[in-house]
């Protein structure tokens, strides 16, 4: 929904075509399990756009299914309530990256209930969240692959630390990772495809990614393999393809920023996010904690 809309400002008619098209599947797949409770969101395309509801008007058109656009602190919150269950018993935060297509959200969020079991979800209250306007599209639209890698990849991990000044001014959350108090969890594309890279996986599988943890050795290690492969190469690689072969470097920058700006050594990788945390506000309610 994202593509070309840094530029123009609004969302394109190719991408309109692609969501209703998309999305036309989606709703006949709904009919067809006869879903009875069912919500339907949009995010920062859609939030920035100036025409962001009249393409959601000509979805809902075509589709029938009709869409809300929920705000960045919403978007932040349910991304926390897909992770919580893979926060360590050993902190008590967790900054939680949600690296989408137009946007990055951050959650700094305090722990509760420590004494986690299994009968009990751990539960977490954001006390500190920030929407950067800058997500794998748009920093790619914004930076096209050049050579050499480093400078290119450079120029756009600079972008984003510039625009993280103001959220950790304090640096208590510097401190809190150095202290071994805080744990960093990645929910997205670019943190789900490097995994599976540095795992050398033949084809992603969910169950190999979804909590793993990995170091930032690992990801250095990765994004250097990755850049190695070049465009074509991460098309055919079956845990990339073509859809994401142009995303996923101007994404790891992002998630290589983040880390370095936090001094996190490592980085708790989440195959979940507004879709999970999505279901689980449906399923408990507002607050699911």
């Amino acid at each position: 929904m994202g593509e070309g809309l840094a530029a123009s400002g609004q969302i394109s008619e190719a991408a309109i075509t692609r969501a209703c098209a998309a999305l036309s599947i989606c709703a006949r797949k709904v009919a067809a399990h006869r879903v009875i409770g069912a919500r339907y969101i949009a995010t920062q395309a859609c939030r920035i756009a100036r025409n962001g509801a009249a393409a959601l008007e000509r979805i809902e058109a075509v589709s029938g299914l009709s869409f809300e656009i929920i705000d960045a602190a919403e978007e932040a919150r349910l991304s926390v309530d897909a992770c919580l269950d893979l926060a360590r018993s050993d902190v008590d935060h967790l900054l939680v990256l949600d690296i989408g297509g137009g946007s990055t959200e951050l959650a700094w969020v305090e722990l509760r209930n420590q004494n986690k079991s299994a009968q009990r979800r751990r539960s977490g209250t954001i006390v500190k969240w920030m929407s950067l306007p800058i997500g794998v599209v748009t920093l790619a639209e914004r930076y096209p692959e050049t050579t050499p890698h480093h400078v290119w990849f450079q120029q756009m991990q600079e972008e984003i630390l510039a625009a993280l000044n103001d959220f950790d001014a304090d640096r208590a959350i510097h401190t809190a990772f150095a202290q071994g108090r805080a744990q960093l969890i990645g929910t997205s594309g670019a943190a789900t495809s490097l995994t599976a890279i540095a795992l050398g996986l033949r084809r992603y599988e969910r169950r190999r990614v979804d909590g793993r943890i990995m170091q930032i050795s690992d990801l250095r290690q990765a994004i250097a393999d990755l850049a190695a492969l070049g465009p074509f190469g991460r098309m055919a690689n079956p845990c990339i393809g073509q859809g994401r072969a142009d995303l996923v470097l101007p994404g790891a920058a992002i998630l290589s920023a983040l880390m370095e700006a936090f001094a996190a050594v490592e980085i708790c990788v989440a195959d979940r996010g507004l879709r999970e945390g999505l279901l689980l506000s449906m399923m408990y309610g507002s607050d699911p904690n």
